[in-house]
């Protein structure tokens, strides 16, 4: 029997901020502790230094008169004899008979001092043992011409304990300050988290309000995450009122095709002749084309007003490949409208940063909407070319009746119909055109043409890499039949 899986702890915020200030401090703590030891050490070397040069020139005092064969006096056999462990050495020598006294062959200064100067201070060994050493020259009293060298040193053990017990004061000293530093850090921490608790409990108190958090109480320090937070919720905001319009739209759009289709369907039910059924079911196949026509428009516009994000189906497309396909797959359907459907395109290569499906969806709603609207026996053609500043532009044209000048701006408005056109339509093909547009930071402008027509232009910005001259020979590759 397996034993369940053990759950990992959350993260807590307290013990993160504790942590990230224990590591730094015990890290503090070991280099001051080394620092510690070093000031203290030079204290020590300074004080026992000092001492050292008091102690030669103390010696140096009592063994003036010494000659071969004399013994120290009781003073300074007192002060030689003073370290019990042994850690002290001293040699009298005379620079005419020799050393004179002495418990160690002391190794001798590089540079003797003048006589009766001030002692000086150098670093030797005896024996592999590291010692400190103090020297001086005097006159020898009891023999005029002669000279004794004095020489007092010892070990370093006294100047590394005392180095030692100062940096142990030093280091209890610190640790408790660090265990008070880290005390007051875990109430301030827990005292400082508890202004997060006002805008806990405004998001505790909300159900469906997806309003912005963020407020004047919220502290700077979690402002980037309330402000995360809001553009979340202002996503969401609109996700759910596309859903909502989505909605609404079908419900305005399904309902008159629907309708009919239960009116027609009752009507070929009471009816027993075969023509009456026959047509009947003719409009509700009719009604049917229409309704699901609508259906795939209004998925086209909500897929269209969809946040704009970065799925990685952007990529570089060039425009004078794409528009012709596509211009191909609708000649069948033109010529079945009885429509001349033609293409010109600019020489040359038109890069654009976009989406293949997306600017299909666009191009299928220009040529269906100019189709549509034109009539039968109309010429629509799809260009594709550029303007000056380098910008790439797509535009369809007809020869159809066209609409009233002061209706050109509310062509792309969703479910818009100019007035006195009988074409079936939704009213969402330019409406579609222009969110794509947007989606590609194009625009979309609708203009007349003389005598009689509509163009629609759709013009992307530049790219960075050189594009051909707008200017020159123009290919027309007539589709149609």
């Amino acid at each position: 029997m397996t034993s369940p899986p053990t759950r990992s702890p959350r993260p807590s915020l307290r013990r993160r901020l504790l942590l990230l200030l224990l590591v730094p401090m015990g890290v503090l703590l070991v280099l001051d502790a080394l620092l510690s030891y070093g000031v203290a050490l030079t204290y020590s070397n300074r004080v026992h230094d000092q001492d050292l040069r008091e102690d030669t020139q103390s010696l140096a005092m009592m063994v003036g008169n010494l000659q071969p064969g004399d013994e120290l006096s009781p003073q300074a056999r007192f002060l030689l004899e003073y370290d019990p462990d042994g850690r002290s050495y001293f040699s009298v020598r005379s620079r005419l008979h020799g050393l004179l006294a002495g418990n160690g062959t002391l190794p001798q200064p590089t540079q003797m001092p003048p006589i009766d100067a001030r002692p000086i201070l150098y670093d030797t060994r005896l024996a592999k043992r590291p010692l400190r050493a103090a020297a001086m020259q005097i006159e020898a009293t009891r023999e005029p011409g002669d000279s004794l060298v004095v020489t007092f040193a010892e070990t370093l053990h006294d100047r590394h304990e005392q180095a030692r017990d100062i940096l142990l004061m030093a280091t209890v000293m610190q640790t408790l300050l660090i265990v008070c530093v880290l005390s007051v850090v875990w109430f301030g921490v827990g005292r400082g988290l508890r202004v997060l608790e006002p805008l806990t409990a405004r998001l505790a108190a909300r159900s469906h309000e997806l309003s912005p958090i963020d407020a004047v109480d919220v502290p700077a320090e979690i402002q980037p995450l309330t402000r995360t937070i809001d553009a979340l919720f202002g996503r969401l905001r609109n996700m759910l009122a596309l859903h909502d319009r989505f909605i609404a739209d079908a419900a305005h759009q399904l309902r008159t095709p629907l309708t009919g289709l239960s009116l027609h369907v009752e009507h070929a039910l009471a009816e027993s002749r075969p023509e009456a059924v026959n047509e009947a079911l003719q409009h509700i196949q009719q009604l049917t084309r229409r309704a699901a026509r609508t259906s795939a428009q209004l998925l086209a516009l909500t897929r269209a007003q969809a946040p704009s994000l970065d799925t990685g189906e952007s990529r570089l497309l060039d425009l004078a490949r794409l528009v012709p396909d596509t211009v191909a797959q609708r000649v069948h359907e033109a010529i079945r409208a009885g429509v001349d459907l033609g293409y010109e395109g600019a020489p040359g290569t038109w890069p654009i940063i976009g989406d293949a499906a997306s600017l299909g969806d666009l191009l299928d709603n220009l040529i269906d909407n100019a189709m549509r609207y034109a009539g039968r026996g109309s010429v629509v053609t799809v260009k594709l070319g550029g303007h000056a500043d380098g910008s790439c532009c797509l535009s369809v044209e007809d020869n159809g009746p066209g609409v009233p000048a002061e209706l050109l701006p509310r062509l792309s408005e969703r479910f818009f119909r100019a007035a006195g056109n009988n074409e079936e339509g939704s009213g969402l093909g330019l409406a579609i055109v222009q969110r794509i547009a947007e989606r590609h930071q194009a625009r979309l402008t609708c203009s007349l043409i003389a005598p009689h027509g509509l163009r629609v232009e759709v013009c992307f910005p530049p790219l960075d890499a050189p594009r051909p001259p707008s200017s020159g020979d123009q290919d027309r590759h007539d589709d149609s039949a």
